[in-house]
């Protein structure tokens, strides 16, 4: 596991790395970021960007949603996986809007993880990238580079990542490490094949040393 100075040097290579990382589902006002979310799970960034460049201009309110029939929605974001799925979702998460929010959506992440579809992680990115509450949102890209370091460890639960991350990062760093640590599982310490050869964290990352040697031995 890497100590306070070792994960402070890990922070501050990644902001190098990726000094703009943000937030990439693109929308306007925080509906339309819970409507992106949402339909981010299992799904890549750009697919959701693609579809909801023509959902965000067909529905603008919660309202929206729910005077089309169930099938109509399905078929607007079919492209996605698990779209049948995400449209009873978004139609049960604009009732509950109206009936209990006015409309609009929630801004603690207690009141948003009530919402159909809304996990812990969506409640996280919502808070975070709409209303600027510190939250670290562990997605597969955050999960993965925390255990490869060993910020966290292995058998960690998702909970028990966010809770380490939360533990061992400044609080007023949390938003903006969830994003450049995404940028850097995305781009760079990637699930299959992680540039270890080039990456300046090597030094440091016991499964870059274990995957350099393995490509040793082969060659």
């Amino acid at each position: 596991m890497l100590n306070k100075k070792q994960i402070r040097y890990c922070l501050d290579k990644m902001a190098e790395m990726f000094p703009d990382a943000k937030g990439e589902l693109n929308h306007s006002n925080p509906f339309e970021l819970v409507i992106a979310v949402l339909l981010s799970a299992q799904c890549t960034d750009k697919l959701v960007n693609k579809v909801t460049a023509s959902l965000f201009q067909k529905y603008k309110t919660p309202e929206d949603y729910l005077a089309v029939s169930l099938e109509e929605l399905q078929n607007d974001i079919k492209s996605i996986g698990l779209y049948r799925n995400k449209a009873k979702n978004i139609r049960k998460l604009c009732q509950v809007l109206i009936d209990e929010y006015d409309g609009e959506v929630p801004r603690s992440k207690a009141e948003l993880m009530k919402l159909a579809g809304v996990g812990r992680k969506t409640a996280n990115v919502v808070a975070s990238i709409a209303f600027n509450e510190p939250a670290i949102a562990v997605d597969t890209h955050v999960e993965r580079v925390s255990k490869r370091l060993g910020i966290c460890r292995w058998k960690d639960s998702v909970l028990e990542v966010e809770e380490t991350l939360m533990r061992k990062v400044p609080k007023e760093e949390w938003s903006v490490t969830h994003h450049r640590m995404i940028f850097f599982g995305r781009y760079h310490c990637k699930a299959r094949n992680p540039n270890c050869a080039e990456c300046p964290l090597l030094d440091l990352c016991r499964e870059g040393q274990k995957r350099m040697k393995k490509e040793e031995v082969k060659a």
